[in-house]
């Protein structure tokens, strides 16, 4: 298990990266990235949907269990999905037992008014849970969609308090999405427990893109924090075309491509 405490004592950045299937799991595997989260941000970049609400615990299960089955030592992460910790304790329990038993060594839960017993019963449990803050997508029907939280003192002083709570329940980090920079800073400053931001300046313990986001493989989906370390759409339009332009003109499969007799 990556010793997230450590990291931070130690000023040593933590790297997170989403990952929904075992194909990119194990390029993952392979690669300097140190976390993986199983976003829920799955029902938007793997099912086309607007939003992450309607991911529910199945979902997030098969996509837990396919990137588990391609990796051997990375952490895994496992978001908790819409309303899946807002129930009846034991129907939460059960929830994250389904998640964990997928291959989660950890979950996600957003926000935390109203979580706090839950958090806490979770980790006297034994299940390591990570807090959401700032930008909730879950709750982005109620934020009014999807902009930059805490920018006025009133709400930057809720974030911080949400913050200090969220370390006091038990959490063994906290993401940070889609606040000022200044405000992430004075946050991760002032808790013991490391943050991994998102939209959140480069003050934060760690940070974390969606891959899709980071390959570049949305055409219309650009916000300013995710940089693009590579034209992914278009490498893939390019094979896809070659390949199309070459059975079309008779060079594949070439001879080497064949089977004789």
């Amino acid at each position: 298990m990556l010793d997230f405490k450590t990291r931070k004592d130690r000023s040593e950045k933590i790297v997170m990266l989403t990952c929904y299937d075992y194909t990119s799991a194990r390029i993952v595997q392979d690669s300097e990235i140190d976390v993986i989260l199983v976003g829920d941000s799955a029902a938007m970049v793997m099912h086309g949907h607007g939003t992450t609400i309607p991911a529910d615990v199945d979902m997030m299960c098969r996509h837990i269990e396919s990137v588990g089955r391609g990796t051997s030592d990375k952490f895994i992460i496992g978001d908790m999905p819409f309303l899946s910790f807002r129930q009846s304790l034991a129907d939460t329990l059960r929830a994250v037992d389904r998640v964990m038993k997928a291959g989660a060594h950890a979950i996600k839960l957003e926000g935390i008014e109203g979580n706090e017993e839950t958090i806490a019963h979770l980790v006297r449990s034994g299940v390591p849970v990570m807090g959401h803050l700032g930008l909730t997508p879950q709750a982005v029907n109620q934020l009014g969609g999807y902009r930059v939280q805490g920018r006025d003192e009133d709400a930057a002083r809720i974030i911080q308090r949400d913050a200090l709570a969220v370390e006091q329940a038990g959490c063994f980090s906290v993401v940070l999405e889609c606040v000022p920079e200044q405000l992430a800073k004075t946050i991760t400053d002032s808790l013991q427990i490391p943050t991994i931001g998102i939209g959140a300046g480069m003050h934060t313990d760690g940070q974390v893109l969606v891959m899709q986001d980071l390959l570049g493989l949305s055409a219309d989906f650009k916000p300013k924090f995710v940089r693009r370390y590579l034209d992914g759409r278009q490498l893939w339009l390019d094979a896809f075309n070659n390949f199309a332009e070459d059975v079309r003109h008779g060079r594949f499969p070439a001879a080497d491509e064949r089977y004789g007799q």
